[in-house]
């Protein structure tokens, strides 16, 4: 184990960010670059000699996370980098996106502040690209089979690289023009830069995994054709019909979902545009979702210049702590969050509903009205006497999604079965009603966070394998029906 006193001498510390008049001018990462290092041995030296590890239960990809510890404590980063990889395929990702279940299931947790997990975590893979120590992986053989992914996120680039390392000829569809899905498009530059999807893609590339870009399954090339030309199929698109706010004033300009504002604002980035053609410059913004994604427009809109920012959740606003009743440790659990978005600045309106949209003559969004509202035997009510407008000439709407694109003719054209909730419907095997379409992600699983897709995209690639070969090598974290601790 670490420092077995490591826990009693430290207290928590974390990397230090930027401060908010630099960070809000420019598009870099919050942390100050090389903050950690000085103290990321101590603080993996509070891990606990705990006997029953929950951080490997709070994470879905059962990270070896005291074995990591212990290693950095000791300054082997070689070693500790060879078992942080044991188990997950891009940790730069998790290390900067997960909102860290396995910190809320750390035994130090219970009477402390936790273990910081994802700075060790981050740590140690950024140090391992510095030192060249992550290097392509080429299979010793090829099997002779071939495998088409669908959708380049989290859950298929973890499919395809474990599918190619296990010897299969893989290749990524992705309908979007950049490899990286969400990550790429859906995440902002100021939580994670995309050099870091970038060499991930190289590495791949050199292990043989193939990428096409600008194809849609369903659209361009009829998923029938393609299942033909593979000997199995993983769809990994993700959950990306997003949930809409049907109220009068909806059509106005200016009310846009989400994901139509954030791509943009990467592609300025990109080099696409020299500016966003949704910006919030001068502009009164409202986040309507009180989730990540409306925390990512809120960031975005102060980059942008937006004159203010308001952000709407209709629940109520969530406690600061824990309570042992409702969210006992080691459970993953709801709690007020300041992000690094927040920080900037902006208001947070909690139990609240926006009731319809106002705008000028010209059809432009101006007011956005709201009421507030409550919980009473169960459902929520409105408060009579509270409604009010406030100014919204940007609105972005974050309240999440709500199952897999049904649009493009993928789902029609293979004849997939949904769930009750909208997603692919897969068996234990993650194999979908038709024999060798796999599916992996939040496709199937739903909406959810970055570590289970990984986890899926891992054990979708081990299900594939014993396919196409009978046996398999490859880990598998999960099964389809698997519930850790995180939800």
């Amino acid at each position: 184990m670490a420092d077995p006193k490591g826990f009693l001498k430290h207290g928590r510390e974390v990397a230090a960010a930027r401060p908010v008049p630099e960070r809000v001018k420019d598009w870099k990462e919050i942390p100050v670059p090389g903050s950690l290092l000085p103290i990321i041995g101590r603080q993996a030296g509070r891990c606990m000699d705990c006997g029953i590890p929950f951080c490997h239960n709070g994470c879905p990809l059962g990270n070896l996370i005291p074995e990591w510890n212990d290693y950095v404590y000791r300054g082997d980063w070689a070693a500790a980098s060879e078992r942080l990889h044991a188990t997950n395929n891009f940790p730069e990702f998790t290390g900067r996106l997960c909102p860290a279940p396995c910190e809320s299931a750390c035994v130090l947790g219970i009477s402390q502040e936790p273990v910081t997990i994802k700075n060790v975590e981050v740590s140690i893979v950024d140090k391992a690209w510095e030192a060249g120590a992550i290097v392509p992986r080429i299979p010793d053989r090829l099997s002779g089979k071939s495998v088409a992914v669908i959708g380049s996120g989290p859950a298929g680039l973890a499919a395809a690289q474990q599918l190619t390392r296990a010897g299969h000829t893989v290749v990524v569809y992705e309908r979007a023009d950049r490899i990286g899905g969400l990550l790429r498009y859906g995440i902002p530059e100021f939580k994670m830069e995309k050099r870091h999807i970038n060499r991930r893609i190289e590495q791949m590339r050199a292990e043989g995994t193939r990428f096409r870009t600008g194809i849609e399954i369903g659209r361009d090339i009829k998923a029938t054709d393609l299942r033909k030309r593979y000997d199995a199929i993983v769809i990994a698109a993700g959950a990306t019909t997003p949930r809409d706010l049907p109220v009068p004033g909806r059509e106005l300009k200016g009310v846009h979902q989400a994901m139509e504002y954030l791509p943009l604002a990467n592609k300025v980035q990109e080099g696409d545009y020299v500016t966003s053609p949704i910006s919030a410059e001068g502009k009164h913004v409202v986040v309507i979702g009180g989730g990540d994604t409306g925390a990512d427009c809120v960031g975005t809109a102060h980059r942008q210049g937006a004159a203010s920012v308001t952000q709407l959740e209709i629940m109520p606003r969530p406690n600061d702590k824990r309570h042992p009743v409702d969210q006992p440790w080691p459970t993953f659990p709801v709690l007020y969050k300041v992000t690094s978005a927040h920080e900037e600045g902006g208001e947070r309106i909690y139990s609240v509903s926006t009731t319809r949209f106002e705008g000028d003559e010209e059809g432009r969004v101006q007011w956005l009205h709201l009421v507030e509202v409550e919980f009473v035997d169960g459902r929520l009510v409105q408060k009579p006497g509270t409604e009010r407008r406030i100014p919204a000439q940007l609105v972005t709407l974050a309240m999440g999604f709500t199952g897999t694109d049904q649009t493009n003719g993928l789902v029609e054209q293979l004849g997939l079965e949904l769930d009750e909730r909208g997603n692919i419907a897969r068996d234990a095997g993650f194999q979908t009603n038709v024999p060798g379409v796999f599916v992996a992600g939040d496709a199937g699983r739903g909406q959810s966070l970055i570590v289970w897709a990984i986890a899926e995209g891992r054990s979708a690639a081990r299900a594939v394998d014993r396919y196409l070969t009978g046996a398999s090598d490859l880990p598998a974290p999960i099964r389809p029906t698997d519930r850790a601790l995180t939800v």
